[in-house]
């Protein structure tokens, strides 16, 4: 007869090699928390201080010592919401202006990206030259960008005037661009430059997870081409519109950098929108408090926007990893 071990020693063993295959490992840990730590010092510890700075009365008088600053509770919220203030007031024509850009700007992006990625799906050829021509804009840094078109737009002997006037007829006078109502166009032109590549690649990469088998079987049923992209692509890229929209509308809505390139630190009123109000109202103004209580709203805004947007746009049930 073999013997054989105790079952209270085989038992033993068994629990003791679980116990150590169960052992939690630091090392995964270790390797994140350089990035957490970065995320908390970058982004949540100045997010927490901007939310304690709105319940303060942080001017240029408390600035050299703001931890000591009064705390005033709500007031900065009331001031920057009373539509009878001189802040409110702003706030509200801002917040409105912001939306309309946001609106056109997206919706201007969204419609060249998915009009050049549909073009640069099918094969022909220079297809590669055009998709490296068409990703140019967001290759290139953003303030050099917004410069360049800032040259462009600046004076008013410059090149578009020049181009509009003289050598093409269109216009009779030449127009200021960076001021009054033109400001509001210019910002749009600019940030619509910026974005639209962005879309063309996430749609091109969606629209290529698309079989042709599926297109060829529609226009062996006799689809048009209308028929086939309102049937087969937009359905069958719904995933990645929601996202890339969600993202250019977040970008766009927040944007800063192309006002502040254009105009400098005060926009004019034709084109302020809610960042570069934030911006002058805590830079300008010294009024940091009301600026903190700004970025607070829009902070509010763009998340119930976005809750709303993901609740409108997926099913009951379901989430965009699905």
């Amino acid at each position: 007869m073999t013997a054989t071990a105790p079952p209270s020693t085989a038992t033993e063993t068994i629990t003791t090699t679980g116990r150590r295959r169960r052992r939690p490992s630091v090392f995964p840990y270790a390797l994140i928390a350089p990035a957490g730590v970065m995320e908390l010092l970058i982004h949540i510890i100045p997010m927490l201080l901007g939310v304690w700075i709105a319940f303060l009365s942080l001017t240029q008088l408390s600035i050299a010592n703001w931890v000591a600053a009064p705390f005033i509770g709500l007031q900065n919220f009331i001031t920057s919401l009373d539509p009878a203030g001189p802040i409110g007031s702003q706030f509200y024509a801002a917040l409105l202006r912001t939306m309309f850009f946001t609106v056109i700007v997206v919706a201007i992006a969204w419609s060249l990206g998915i009009f050049a990625a549909v073009l640069l799906n099918s094969k022909f050829r220079g297809r590669g030259l055009l998709r490296t021509l068409f990703l140019v804009p967001y290759a290139l840094p953003g303030f050099v960008t917004t410069i360049a078109w800032a040259f462009i737009f600046n004076q008013r002997d410059g090149m578009l005037n020049r181009l509009l006037v003289d050598d093409l007829g269109l216009l009779q006078d030449r127009p200021f661009w960076l001021l009054g109502g033109n400001s509001l166009i210019v910002v749009i032109v600019v940030t619509v430059w910026q974005f639209w590549p962005f879309a063309f690649l996430m749609l091109l990469a969606a629209l290529q997870s698309i079989p042709d088998e599926v297109y060829e079987a529609a226009s062996l049923d006799g689809a048009s081409l209308w028929k086939q992209f309102t049937s087969i692509t937009l359905p069958m890229i719904k995933h990645a519109n929601v996202v890339l929209l969600l993202m250019i509308s977040l970008w766009v809505f927040n944007q800063f950098d192309v006002p502040y390139l254009l105009f400098g630190p005060a926009s004019p009123e034709e084109a302020t929108l809610i960042s570069p109000l934030i911006y002058q109202q805590s830079f300008n103004n010294w009024n940091f408090g009301v600026g903190g209580a700004l970025s607070v709203m829009l902070l509010v805004v763009l998340l119930i926007a976005s809750a709303f947007y993901i609740r409108l746009v997926m099913p009951k049930g379901q989430t965009i990893d699905d």
